[in-house]
Formats: structure tokens, sequence, C-alpha cells
């Protein structure tokens, strides 16, 4: 028989599924979005992926203070050291991504020889 007391213990379990599958989502977009960062910056990201660090109160870019997730991730420039950063997860949106200091990529060099037609740019 279905008692009080059960119908809270499986209320409460599907509310720990529904945020537990929530998370699953948002840690998703934040590796998207450090992705691209990292594309963006011509820096590799380490082991494909980002952590859980904490949840924390911090300021958007509107100066308002929200609860974030805080996720880690490992990159590097180089190849041989790896570097920290760090990205915000204002619910279902990005927030500001940090990344310690680090060299820079050296810029690529570009092709000798070869003339760039009109049409290159659409390829």
């Amino acid at each position: 028989m279905l008692t009080l007391g059960n119908l809270t213990l499986f209320l409460l379990f599907l509310a720990a599924a529904a945020w537990l599958w929530h998370s699953h989502g948002v840690r998703e977009r934040a590796l998207l979005a450090v992705k691209a960062y990292c594309k963006k910056m011509d820096i590799e990201l380490l082991d494909g992926n980002v952590a859980f660090r904490r949840m924390a109160v911090v300021r958007d870019a509107r100066g308002q203070r929200r609860l974030a997730r805080e996720y880690s991730f490992e990159f590097t420039v180089t190849g041989e050291q790896r570097h920290q950063g760090r990205i915000h997860m204002f619910g279902m949106r990005a927030g500001p991504i940090q990344t310690d200091a680090h060299p820079f990529p050296e810029p690529k060099e570009p092709e000798q020889g070869r003339v760039i037609q009109m049409d290159d740019w659409r390829r």
C-alpha cells in the first residue's frame, strides 16, 4: 500500500534524478562552450571534459549576483604543460571563461608559394 512516507521518498528520488539529469545537460553545454573557446584561442583542451567544482554566488555580465555552477578544465598551449581553466554556468547559459596565465601559441606561418584565389575562402 502507498503511504505518505513512501510517496515522499519516491518524490524526493524523482527530484534528485531530475536534478542530476539537468546537471548533465548543463555540463554538456559547458563542454561545448569550452571547446569553442579553445578553438578560438588556438589552445588544446586536454582530456576532452569539464569537471564540476562547486556551486557559488558570482556576478554575471550585468553585475548581478547569481547562483552558478563552476566547472574546471585543463588545456595546453605547447603540449608539454597543463594549465587550468574555469567556466561559470548560469543555468544553461555560459558565463565567463577564465584561464591561468600561459604562453601564447606561436602564430602559424602561411603556406609558401600558394596564390589565394577569391573563391578559396568558401571552401
